[in-house]
């Protein structure tokens, strides 16, 4: 009798772990890259759901929203566009891949390399660099991309001011 109720005692401890397990395995966990993505083009990003690849943080809003796409398939997210040079930087493919933002002022997907850029927007890593389809005072890709690498954004406090010219 009581090697049975040791037998039941273990097989009842074993089916609550496996619904444990089951539970969690069905949550949905973030999304950092996708694939199939052949033809490389920008993907719908489930917001709250999909967390940038460089920092770590959840995408909450599709403006100025990046993504990174190879002939592979792969794609990454990004939740602004200096985290997407931060990550690129050295990466073996970072000529070859195909690179999309998402413009705060026409509500496109447009590629991120033939975009204007803003300097001085309230970005989510406060870089401050917005793609827009249009604009004054704008600078390209690749000064954006210089900018970066120099540290000459938002978010360095000396810069900042000379931005906003204080």
């Amino acid at each position: 009798m009581k090697k049975i109720l040791s037998i039941l005692l273990t097989i009842a401890i074993l089916v609550t772990v496996a619904i444990l397990v089951i539970s969690q395995l069905k949550k949905d966990s973030p999304i950092v890259i996708a694939k199939g993505n052949y033809k490389q083009l920008p993907l719908k990003i489930k917001l709250n759901k999909t967390n940038d690849t460089e920092c770590a943080m959840l995408i909450t809003t599709q403006n100025n929203a990046a993504e990174v796409a190879l002939k592979d398939g792969r794609t990454w997210f990004f939740d602004d566009p200096g985290c997407m040079v931060k990550w690129l930087k050295d990466k073996p493919f970072k000529k070859s891949a195909k690179l999309w933002i998402y413009t705060i002022d026409s509500h496109q997907w447009v590629n991120a390399k033939k975009a204007k850029y803003i300097t001085t927007y309230h970005s989510a890593m406060h870089y401050g660099f917005a793609a827009v389809k249009d604009g004054n005072n704008t600078i390209d890709f690749k000064e954006m991309v210089l900018r970066m690498y120099r540290n000459e954004t938002m978010a360095n406090p000396k810069f900042r001011k000379k931005l906003l010219g204080r």
